[in-house]
């Protein structure tokens, strides 16, 4: 079965670190672009992502600085390492893998099914 499965969320206090993991099934991780999104009510928001082709990590301004996008291709897994957590960071959290599949000739587009990540002392 063709899925991503995250892990890692949970309550925490203002100032506090979390890393939320999201491993891969089915498919490899190695040639996708990966991304971590979060829904907060109302608002759906794209955090991080990075790149098949240089590998360069990219940052929503709201988060840049503090939070950290990583894969480890060894262990099919993508990763997002958040620090100095704030209140306005609670929102459900998803992991996104696309690529476009040059044989099938259209985009291949996994997402998590999120984790819910609430910042409150």
């Amino acid at each position: 079965q063709l899925q991503l499965v995250e892990s890692g969320g949970g309550l925490v206090q203002p100032g506090g670190s979390l890393r939320l993991s999201c491993a891969a099934s089915g498919f490899t991780l190695d040639y996708y672009a990966i991304g971590w999104f979060r829904q907060a009510p109302g608002k759906l928001e794209g955090l991080s992502c990075i790149l098949p082709g240089d590998g360069k990590a990219n940052y929503a301004d709201s988060v840049k600085g503090r939070f950290t996008i990583s894969r480890d291709n060894a262990k099919n897994t993508m990763y997002l390492q958040m620090n100095s957590l704030k209140p306005e960071d609670t929102a459900v959290y998803y992991c996104n893998a696309n690529v476009f599949d040059l044989i099938l000739d259209k985009v291949l587009d996994y997402w998590g099914r999120g984790t819910q990540v609430t910042v409150s002392s």
